[in-house]
């Protein structure tokens, strides 16, 4: 990441640190503290089906998904809209949301969290999870940290249920 001048941040993709996801990679690209809180993004690739973010939502900030390559589910609400190459989903406090690669698609989202939230340390609890060097107990003790509060979901967990039964 370089910074030019007091406001400009410039993150070059291959310099970005790059997390494993249970279904692809994330790509950490700037964080709130680098942007002077204006926001937190990164990238995240999906392979065809796999899963993404489950069932959660923000207090004080919007999360936006720009699909760049592929198709994605993205739960807004109660409803789960697919949204492919171009299009934009725009998910405003409170509203729960999750996201997924499409059953018959893998996808790339660039994903904007703003106004911006320290998240890294997020996403690196989350390998550390899948690494088994950390539980999900400590991941539910910091959602108020990370304003990122989990909840259930029927029709996102329908909908998943159903693009596993058509996976190949």
């Amino acid at each position: 990441m370089t910074l030019i001048g007091p406001e400009a941040v410039v993150v070059r993709g291959d310099e970005a640190e790059t997390i494993r996801m249970l279904g692809g990679e994330g790509r950490l690209l700037a964080d709130s503290s680098a942007t002077g809180g204006a926001l937190s993004t990164l990238r995240v690739t999906l392979g065809r089906g796999k899963d993404g973010a489950t069932p959660h939502y923000h207090g004080g900030s919007s999360e936006l998904f720009f699909v760049v390559d592929g198709s994605a589910q993205v739960l807004v609400g109660t409803e789960v809209v697919t949204a492919r190459s171009g299009d934009l989903v725009v998910v405003p406090p409170h509203l729960p949301h999750a996201f997924a690669a499409a059953p018959d698609s893998g996808t790339d989202l660039l994903i904007v969290i703003t106004p911006g939230v320290e998240r890294f340390d997020y996403f690196r609890l989350l390998e550390r999870i899948r690494a088994g060097e950390a539980t999900v107990e400590e991941l539910l003790a910091k959602q108020d940290l990370f304003d990122n509060h989990f909840l259930e979901s029927p029709s996102w967990r329908d909908a998943r249920a159903k693009a596993a039964r058509s996976e190949p």
